[in-house]
């Protein structure tokens, strides 16, 4: 199988790692294109062996799967470059931000297969979480091949591809919540006293201890919370300054904030005729 990339960024760069890093692909059977004014993303690339390109439509010659790793803006731009050259053998993956997949087949041939992605910026470590949903004109097995591929990067899961926005919300935004997380527990534990460094590292791995607590336990997240509360002890007393300062209404709320940015986007991002109010 031979992959490319439309768009040299650092998600491209990180699912091309994993699937080098997995056996799955070779680096020369990868190719990745960029505008000649972000060259040194392509340099980026030829240190790990790929292939690249300034020719968008080139990518499309020289591969069975395509990833439109581009902005939001770019897709209509992109989308008729590739268009002459694309066939009913390619399968195309997009994780440009609010795009439906009716936005995409729209710009692309008839039957064009079509897949849209939101994975997250852990992927870069190979932890990500990406959920994925597949255009009505995809063949038997492309689902599982697109797994195969994002799994290479961490967790990925088919949905209905009306979750791709409130994903976008949860896990597509949700490291940049948790890195505030990160931040605010190491910046209270200096605070009382402990080394910026280790206070950061206890943070981190409290976030990563908890999160594997609840993925292999299979234990509801208020039950371990609960676990941990002694009668009188410090954990409810800290749990308390929590919920009046109402932390969970405030993620709840950074959820349906960035869910509704992400289908605004991709409204902004085409023509009144493509945008997705069905959705």
């Amino acid at each position: 199988m031979k992959i490319g990339f439309i768009g040299a960024g650092k998600m491209a760069q990180a699912l091309a790692r994993g699937l080098i890093n997995s056996g799955r692909i070779t680096a020369d059977n990868i190719i990745a294109s960029s505008p000649k004014r972000d060259e040194f993303l392509l340099d980026q690339c030829k240190q790990m062996g790929l292939n690249t390109t300034h020719e968008n439509a080139e990518v499309v010659q020289k591969s069975d799967v395509i990833f439109l790793a581009v902005k939001p803006v770019h897709v209509s731009k992109v989308a008729s470059e590739i268009a002459p050259a694309l066939s009913k053998e390619h399968l195309v993956v997009s994780i440009a931000l609010g795009i439906t997949i009716r936005n995409i087949e729209s710009l692309l041939p008839t039957k064009s297969r079509v897949v849209r992605v939101m994975p997250n910026t852990p992927s870069v470590v190979r932890a990500g979480a990406s959920a994925f949903a597949m255009g009505s004109a995809c063949r038997d097995g492309d689902a599982e091949t697109v797994e195969r591929l994002l799994s290479t990067v961490g967790f990925a899961v088919e949905v209905p591809e009306i979750h791709i926005d409130p994903v976008t919300g949860l896990s597509g935004s949700g490291p940049s919540y948790m890195f505030a997380v990160i931040e605010g527990l190491a910046d209270g534990g200096v605070k009382v006293g402990l080394p910026r460094d280790l206070a950061l590292k206890l943070a981190a791995y409290t976030l990563l201890g908890a999160a594997k607590m609840v993925l292999e336990t299979g234990v509801h997240p208020a039950q371990l919370k609960d676990d941990v509360q002694s009668p009188a002890g410090s954990s409810v007393y800290g749990m308390h300054k929590l919920e009046s300062g109402g932390l969970k209404g405030i993620l709840m709320d950074a959820v349906e904030a960035a869910t509704n940015r992400s289908r605004a986007t991709g409204d902004k991002a085409l023509p009144r005729d493509f945008r997705n109010t069905e959705m």
